[in-house]
């Protein structure tokens, strides 16, 4: 004996022609064709995530050799007397020859400013003492001439200049902004030499940039390492030639 529910056609045909069957299965199909593709989807877009995280960071240096632009030379003195009066009028003579110095080096008279002035009164032995001290400071652009200046500064002390600690002539170099961008380019380009070399060991080519970082400019002394000491003279540590440095870190993609 069989089913009479599979057997018979007007049972079959019925569910065909119920809407809420007809809904029902296709709802059905619906969802099993976005599964299908979803999980395609998915699939391809894990792929596509990988890919994407495929990168290399590395760094780029940039060096340039420059000469400063300005020189600073501060000098400090001081005199000390019995009383306010003498100390007074020796750490004027010190002041005179240290103008007359410059004056014969050939600087105009508006580069050497007095900046400061002190004075102390104590007593040493039981006796009365007074001390005057002062700072005056060159500022030029005449870099030469500075580092002349400074080789022959003994003179002051053949006049009884007595300079004391913290007398130095300084060299800065005040055009950063000028090199600024050329060094910048020049650190990508070393940096993408970098990633070149690690693509072409893994098989695979450098893309576009992705991120990146600049890194601090930094000015030394160029010859500091090897000694030099080109200020010439005692408080001239200071050197006219500088290098430039700056370090950038730099994101390439992969592909």
């Amino acid at each position: 004996m069989s089913d009479s529910t599979h057997d018979d056609p007007t049972i079959a045909t019925q569910f065909w022609h119920d809407p809420l069957n007809r809904r029902w299965l296709a709802t059905a199909g619906v969802l099993t064709i976005g599964l299908i593709a979803g999980g395609y989807l998915l699939g391809n877009g894990l792929v596509r995530a990988r890919e994407a995280d495929r990168a290399v960071t590395v760094r780029g240096l940039a060096e340039k050799d420059v000469t400063a632009d300005l020189a600073t030379w501060s000098l400090s003195f001081s005199a000390s007397a019995p009383d306010l009066a003498s100390a007074q009028a020796d750490a004027d003579r010190d002041a005179a020859a240290i103008r007359a110095f410059f004056k014969d080096a050939g600087f105009p008279a508006g580069e050497l400013q007095p900046v400061g002035v002190n004075v102390s009164t104590y007593t040493e032995n039981g006796n009365p003492k007074v001390t005057v001290r002062q700072r005056m400071t060159l500022r030029t652009q005449d870099i030469k001439r500075a580092q002349d200046a400074a080789r022959h500064q003994f003179d002051l002390v053949r006049a009884g200049v007595e300079l004391e600690d913290g007398s130095a002539i300084s060299y800065s170099f005040t055009k950063l902004n000028a090199i600024k961008p050329e060094m910048i380019a020049a650190a990508t380009r070393d940096a993408r030499a970098s990633a070149e070399q690690f693509a072409k060991d893994s098989g695979t080519s450098v893309g576009a940039i992705r991120s990146a970082t600049q890194g601090y400019f930094s000015i030394l002394d160029r010859d500091t390492a090897s000694g030099d000491d080109s200020g010439g003279g005692w408080g001239a540590a200071s050197t006219p030639y500088k290098k430039v440095r700056v370090v950038t870190t730099v994101e390439f993609s992969l592909r």
